[in-house]
């Protein structure tokens, strides 16, 4: 039986602040294994998005992606996304959204409901370790994330977006 929150984390962990997302998912599989209670999550690691990814988002009730940004308010963001597609010319790196919207045009039917963590990050050197800034907006998200584990449901999530204040 497939888990039926799938989670993605993707970011190239050599490279400084862009680690965020692979490292929140190795904190949060830390913290699963501390919560028996919880319900069931897949998680799922990348440098990035690839139109493969499609296949893993079959049979699935909620779908969150987790990514570094340098552009989002600091510490986060956390939203619902829609299917759109991409204006690039490349299935080589995909946005959430267009991935979801190739699920719609693979299996002809709705994307599962989907949200994206983004976490502040500011330094995306190779070679270089988080942030200090990174590692305090990871822990942040860390605490949202583990609300949102054990309660993985679209309205309570929804509810949860639109109360975070975007700063």
């Amino acid at each position: 039986m497939m888990a039926p929150l799938l989670i993605f984390a993707y970011g190239n962990p050599s490279r400084g602040d862009d680690a965020l997302g692979p490292q929140l998912l190795d904190l949060l599989a830390e913290g699963r294994a501390q919560r028996p209670e919880w319900p069931e999550f897949e998680p799922v690691t990348d440098f990035q998005l690839q139109v493969e990814h499609a296949v893993d988002m079959e049979r699935r009730d909620l779908v969150l992606f987790i990514d570094a940004s340098v552009s989002c308010p600091s510490p986060f963001l956390f939203s619902p996304i829609r299917p759109a597609q991409d204006a690039g010319y490349t299935t080589h790196e995909m946005s959430p959204e267009a991935l979801l919207h190739v699920f719609e045009q693979v299996y002809q039917r709705p994307a599962p409901p989907a949200f994206l963590l983004s976490v502040r990050g500011e330094s995306f050197n190779l070679g270089e370790p988080l942030s200090r800034v990174a590692v305090e907006n990871r822990d942040a998200a860390l605490n949202l994330l583990l609300q949102l584990c054990a309660h993985p449901d679209y309205e309570a999530w929804q509810t949860l977006s639109a109360a975070i204040p975007v700063q």
